[in-house]
Formats: C-alpha cells, structure tokens, sequence
C-alpha cells in the first residue's frame, strides 16, 4: 500500500484528471470499491442496513456512491447530511431515485433523526470530512461526531449476529479515506474523531493515519483501486509504502520439494555473554523458524554448555572469551569460518565491554565489504552465492553490536553494504546523536535520512516501525502493540531477518518482511495470552509458525 502525504495525493489526482480519468471517474471507482468492501466484509448479517455521515467534499461523494451500490445489493441505506450539499447534487438525486432516505442534519435540531437512523443501522460509514481539514472542528460537525460518539459509548442492542452479545454491540464504524477529524499529514485528531473498526483509503494510505495519537482511531487499513492510469508519473515518484500480508508474500523464498539444507542458506548469529545467555538462542531458532537451511551459533565459550542442550538443531562456534564477553582473537575464528555462511548477525547480548568492542574493531577491519545479490523484490530461488575468502556475507547488526558501532569512527564504511542495522530508538540516539524525542517526533524522515546518509538498511523499531532504505525506499509497519515492549523480541526480530537473508532475500525486502512478520508474532502471542502483559519473547518466537502458515494459505490474517 503506498503511503503519501496529502499534497502528494493531489499531485496524483491532478494528474490523473490531466490524463482523462477525471475526477468524477476517480469518485466513481472509490465509491464503488468502498461498497464493494463492505457488502464483502459485513454482507452476512442479520441487519443489512446502512448509515452514511455524509459531509460536502468528496468524502461525502465516496460515501453517497457506496451508498447506491450497496442498495443495488439489497441493503436498505439512510444519508445524513451534516451539512446540506450543493442544490441539485446528482449523487443526493440518484441515492434517492434508487429508495434511500435523506436526512438534512441542519433539519434535525435535537438530533433525534439521527438517533433514529443509528438504532436502525449495523453499519456507519463515516464520510464527513476528508483530508484537508483545519482543528478545531466547525461546532456543527462537533455537534454530530460528539453526539454520534457517546452514543456508541452507551449500551447499545443491534440485530447483528457477528456480536457475541446483542446487549453491548455498536454498529460497525467504517472511516472513508479517513476518520473524520484527523490531520491527514500530521496524524493530530479531535477529540470528537470516531474511532473506526477499518478505515478504506482510496487509492494510498494517508501519512497521518499512521502516526499518533491517530492510529489508534484508524482500525484496520484497507486500500480500494481508484482506477489511476498506468505509468504515472507522480505516483511512480512514491517511494514510501505501508506494508502489508500481499507484499510480504511476494518477498518470501520459494520452497521447492527438491530443496536440501544448503538451498536455505546458513546463518551464523553471534551473539550471547555471561549475562545474556538467551540472546544467541532466541535469534538461532528465530533464523530457523523462518526458514534457513542450518544455523550455526557463534558464542563465548562459557555459554556453550548453557545453550547446547537447549538448542540441539543448531551447531556451534565457540569463540574467544574473557570473563565470558568476546574479546580479541574471536575474530580470527569466525574469519577462518566464513566460507559456507550466507548471512552473518552481530550485536545480541554482547554487553558493551571494551574487549568486544576490540573484537569487533579487528573483524571488521580485516574484511573488504562485498555486495551480495539478490537486492530486488524477487527473491533469489537458487543457492545464495558463498562469500569469498576475506569477504563478510550479508550483515544484519542489532543491539549491543549497535552501540559498540558507534564508538568506531567511519564504521559504516566498514559494514559490507547493504548490511541492515535495527536500532530501537534509543540505540538510533546514540548511533546518530540525536535526542530521542526528536527521532520518535518524525521516525520515518529520520529512519529514511540516516539510510541514505550510512548506504545501510535501517530497521527503527518500536510501535509503527520503519524500515527505510539507501535508494530512498522506506515502509512502515502498521502495527502497535505492547505485547513486544519484552526483553528478547528484539533479538527475535533479528533472527527472523537474518534467516531471510541467510536464504538469499534482499537486505531492504529481508528487512521489510521480517519486521511484518515480528509484529504479526506480537499480535498472535497476545491473543494467544489473551493479554500484552503475559507476552514473553518465547512466546513471540512460537507464533512465527502461525504466521508463516497464514502467508501460505490464502487466508488473511486478522487485525492489521
């Protein structure tokens, strides 16, 4: 889903209407995809009647359309005019030819049409005000959104048997391109906003509608065809996108039946100390979760007799210690084991000990950076290429690694490129000096200037995480959750990527996919748990399958 700003939208629709789909073409295309969306989703319940919260703009248009088709479907369809549209509207005139019923909102001055009309509907489509509004809202759209708000706050019974319960149950809110009251660039909201079950974006998502505090109000995303002309050039500009179930399942390697171990690559994660022995383990089995051949763990002595009998699919690297941390002299042992490995994690559970940061000083200094294929969305489908002698394989860097980066002048020119670096926000403090309330003010400009700027691939955690590109290309993960606020996910995240990349897929796509599929992880381990408190690591680790097998079938998964 590509993800633009309000003026670049424009752009787009301008544009569009300049190549003959005008903008009564592109109407007609929204609204119908919105019909069409939600006779799909909500067409199996009892109550197949519908509300629409009609506003002036074009939301209003999008709305009135989807009305129609709806009716042409056999729902039985009301329109609230918040404010009166222009004399003669042919939209208003067709809704009403075909059977629906009008309401003029400045008609209703106690409200109580409107009540009527709630009570009578399992669906609200919230089509007031679109993209281009100023806060604080006109008293005659607070009026009705704060009305509509605390009506569905109260207990409400509606003839809908997808509710578990016919004593609390709302009708479903459906926001049309946007909730109404959301700064569509900057993500502010009114306080009067609906909070909405989906949101159906016409065409791109919105970037407001992906920032706080609107995401929340958002719900579930969903795009619908608008019916732009091949080849724009406004649109083809867009390098940013939403991520969502299609594009990671176009990213994920095939699985042949005549595939072998060494088909899926080998990854080798460095990782662990003394005080951070489940570093190593969860990034392993992550990295074999998601589908690498063989995953070798490259860890301080000590830890060995710790993880071995925890983890017996894995095999072993054990490295040079000094009061169990890496120290020099490790590096010469993973330079002389490098020759089969297709995908190299460096960072978990290091500490940040000045015999690691030695460690990792000579290892990256004694190997020239390489470039690895397979960069693009198609992922490679036969063997990922072994490095060379004197090479390092792809490097996906996270955590303590990050840190230890840091203190190493020029250190993204030691990193073989792409390599995919993720930082939460406070590691992304100190790689880049910028305080953190300044990075979590504008994660997607910081995340994307900083790529650019380093030629890696940066991963910049935490809810809505970016992931942004070297070549300009940033997506961002629309999920939030704090099932994943746990010690470990990280590391689990960082396996799963790795693991990607181990079998050949591009640093940016490897990134994007992995950071989709983490957050999927979160959401199904806190249902699993039936709360975000309970959720540990391990449990986000044991719900990659859950995941994996959604994006196999040709189901969807639910929530975001």
């Amino acid at each position: 889903m590509k993800l633009l700003t309000v003026k670049e939208m424009h752009e787009v629709e301008k544009e569009s209407d300049r190549l003959g789909h005008t903008y009564a073409d592109m109407m007609a295309q929204a609204g119908r995809g919105l019909g069409v969306w939600v006779d799909q989703t909500y067409g199996e319940i009892e109550l197949r009647t519908v509300l629409g919260l009609v506003g002036t703009g074009n939301n209003g248009g999008d709305t009135l359309v989807a009305l129609n088709y709806l009716m042409s479907q056999g729902w039985y369809a009301f329109a609230y005019l918040v404010k009166p549209r222009e004399a003669g509207d042919p939209l208003v005139d067709q809704f009403t030819q075909n059977g629906g019923i009008v309401v003029n909102g400045a008609e209703d001055a106690n409200l109580q049409l409107l009540e009527s009309h709630l009570q009578q509907s399992s669906v609200v489509l919230d089509g007031i005000l679109g993209t281009g509004i100023q806060l604080p809202l006109k008293p005659d759209v607070s009026r009705v959104l704060t009305w509509v708000k605390n009506y569905l706050a109260a207990d409400v019974s509606v003839a809908d048997p997808l509710c578990e319960t016919r004593v609390v149950c709302h009708p479903h809110v459906v926001a049309v391109d946007c909730p109404s009251g959301v700064n569509c660039d900057t993500g502010e909201a009114a306080a009067e906003t609906l909070a909405a079950e989906a949101t159906v974006c016409m065409a791109a998502v919105k970037k407001g509608l992906v920032s706080f505090p609107a995401f929340p109000l958002v719900g579930r995303l969903v795009t619908v065809d608008i019916g732009l002309p091949e080849g724009m050039a406004t649109q083809a500009a867009i390098k940013r996108s939403v991520v969502d179930q299609a594009m990671v399942q176009a990213i994920l390697p095939r699985r042949e039946m005549t595939a072998h171990k060494g088909t899926f690559g080998t990854a080798l994660v460095v990782a662990g100390s003394i005080n951070y022995t489940g570093a190593a383990w969860l990034a392993g089995r992550a990295a074999y979760r998601v589908g690498a051949g063989l995953v070798t763990l490259g860890v301080p002595e000590a830890l060995y007799h710790v993880l071995a009998g925890q983890f017996p699919e894995a095999t072993w690297l054990l490295l040079p210690s000094q009061s169990g941390v890496l120290a020099p002299g490790a590096e010469e042992v993973l330079r002389d084991n490098m020759q089969r490995i297709t995908a190299l994690l460096m960072g978990p559970g290091w500490g940040l000990e000045n015999e690691t940061l030695s460690f990792l000083t000579r290892f990256l200094q004694v190997a020239a950076p390489s470039t690895q294929p397979g960069t693009g969305f198609v992922p490679l489908t036969s063997r990922p290429a072994s490095p060379q002698p004197g090479t390092l394989p792809p490097l996906v860097m996270d955590a303590d690694g990050l840190k230890l980066l840091a203190r190493i002048p020029g250190w993204e020119r030691y990193c073989p490129a792409p390599a995919v670096l993720t930082p939460h926000p406070g590691e992304m403090s100190v790689l880049t000096g910028l305080p953190v309330n300044e990075i979590q003010s504008d994660r997607l400009t910081v995340a994307e200037t900083y790529a650019q700027k380093w030629g890696h691939v940066v991963v910049l955690k935490g809810a809505l995480t970016v992931v942004a590109g070297p070549d300009g290309q940033s997506a961002l993960i629309p999920v939030a959750t704090a099932a994943l606020a746990r010690a470990g996910t990280g590391d689990v995240l960082a396996g799963i990527i790795t693991g990607l990349r181990a079998q050949g897929v591009g640093a940016y796509e490897a990134a994007l996919a992995g950071a989709w599929i983490h957050a999927q992880a979160g959401l199904v381990a806190a249902s699993e748990m039936g709360n975000t408190a309970s959720v540990l690591a391990g449990d986000v680790l044991n719900a990659i399958p859950q995941v994996i097998n959604q994006l196999n079938s040709i189901e969807s998964l639910p929530g975001r």
